[in-house]
């Protein structure tokens, strides 16, 4: 009967042995067949992994004026500009934000390098994006270098920014194209510039540039959002009223439309613009707008939007990886303010770490860090590609991840 026992018993222990191969197979198989598996690392840990794939893009790409990384092309090309696109200052910025993550001196030149053919936009004063080019690259070398040229440059192109001001309208004029249509257009987008405004009145002791930002905020406050607190992403002005007479999109897929990574550009700018002005209506919209953006019933389990709350084919639409670390980037700052929903947000803000740590959402085009962002779907341009600005804000939000 002892014999029978433990035969007995190693049946069972091989049944339970075999019961748990099983087990991890099936669970193994599932991963491969539907989501990979997502790869958990610490926000430190994601970002020496950047720095490392940085450093080897530019063993092998010395600097040039013309060939500033945008984006990447459908069949895995370089979508390359110059420092007149609206987005030439974030490849620099990214390098400066991983310097000062790694003290890594190669980067550290790299971003000097970069950041010089960034200059001459200081002078020009027929777009609104300066904040864009020169504060995400020259406000983090002056921020880390306390050089006195760089502080010069961020001053000159605030000087040269409020040129676009209108005092009846209360704004800052955002684009010059459709003119015959559009009299006075200010996009949401246009909240991300004010943060070189304000910090040239921090530089300088002029309070103008603080007091035309501040004014530019309350002024979209008023006018670009909806009772859900949703944003429209272009509003027209009368510039002798100051009304505003049209409400409408360029980038998203209706006039009411809910384009995903406008709401994220008004996450974040009025989140930033609490942070310079304490005025505590840019903290309670800054809070709506989160609610609206994390609770949408549309947004995907994976926390990544699709390029348009509203788009018509969802859940076959073209995701957004912009919009989430532009988003991702706003809520942790705001956390140091909104410290009831503190947990929350950084919760939320893990999530879409853990999913862009993934396979899935990981570039393997050099330079860029992350796949699956979206330019335009009206514009027919950089659909679901590698996109500069999304590399940015995921460094920075790492970054306030890691500091947190």
């Amino acid at each position: 009967m002892r014999d029978l026992n433990y035969i007995w018993f190693d049946m069972r222990a091989l049944f339970f042995m075999l019961l748990s191969v099983f087990l991890i197979s099936s669970c193994n198989n599932a991963q491969k067949e539907g989501k990979k598996e997502t790869l958990k690392f610490t926000a430190s840990e994601t970002l020496d992994r950047l720095s490392t794939s940085m450093l080897s893009y530019l063993k092998n790409h010395s600097p040039d004026s013309l060939k500033i990384p945008r984006s990447a092309k459908s069949d895995g090309s370089l979508k390359l500009t110059s420092s007149r696109d609206w987005t030439s200052g974030f490849f620099p910025g990214t390098l400066w934000q991983l310097y000062g993550h790694s003290n890594e001196g190669k980067l550290l030149k790299a971003a000097e390098e970069w950041t010089t053919f960034i200059d001459k936009e200081k002078w020009d004063d027929h777009t609104h994006d300066l904040g864009f080019k020169l504060y995400c690259s020259f406000g983090h070398g002056h921020r880390i270098t306390n050089r006195e040229d760089y502080k010069s440059t961020i001053i000159q192109a605030a000087k040269t920014l409020i040129k676009r001001y209108n005092e009846s309208v209360g704004c800052i004029r955002s684009w010059d194209f459709n003119a015959d249509i559009w009299e006075f257009p200010v996009i949401i987008d246009n909240m991300m510039n004010l943060d070189m405004l304000f910090e040239a009145t921090r530089l300088t002791g002029d309070s103008i540039y603080h007091q035309i930002a501040y004014q530019h905020a309350k002024t979209t406050l008023a006018n670009h959002f909806r009772a859900d607190n949703s944003s429209y992403h272009v509003v027209v002005y009368d510039t002798l009223s100051g009304m505003a007479n049209e409400k409408v999109t360029h980038q998203g897929y209706s006039s009411e439309s809910a384009w995903s990574r406008g709401q994220a550009w008004g996450l974040y700018g009025f989140t930033m613009a609490y942070r310079w002005t304490k005025d505590n209506a840019f903290l309670e919209k800054a809070k709506s707008i989160a609610h609206y953006f994390i609770h949408h019933s549309n947004m995907p389990h994976d926390k990544i939007p699709y390029w348009d709350f509203d788009a018509p084919n969802i859940p076959n639409e073209p995701r957004d990886v912009s919009a989430a670390t532009v988003a991702a980037s706003a809520l942790l700052e705001l956390a140091k303010y909104d410290v009831k929903n503190k947990s929350k947000y950084i919760q939320w803000v893990d999530q879409v770490f853990d999913t862009l740590n993934s396979e899935d959402y990981i570039s393997s085009i050099s330079p860029f860090l992350l796949d699956h962002s979206t330019g335009s779907i009206p514009g027919e341009f950089e659909i679901d590609v590698p996109i500069v600005y999304a590399d940015y804000y995921y460094v920075e939000a790492l970054l306030r991840r890691k500091n947190l």
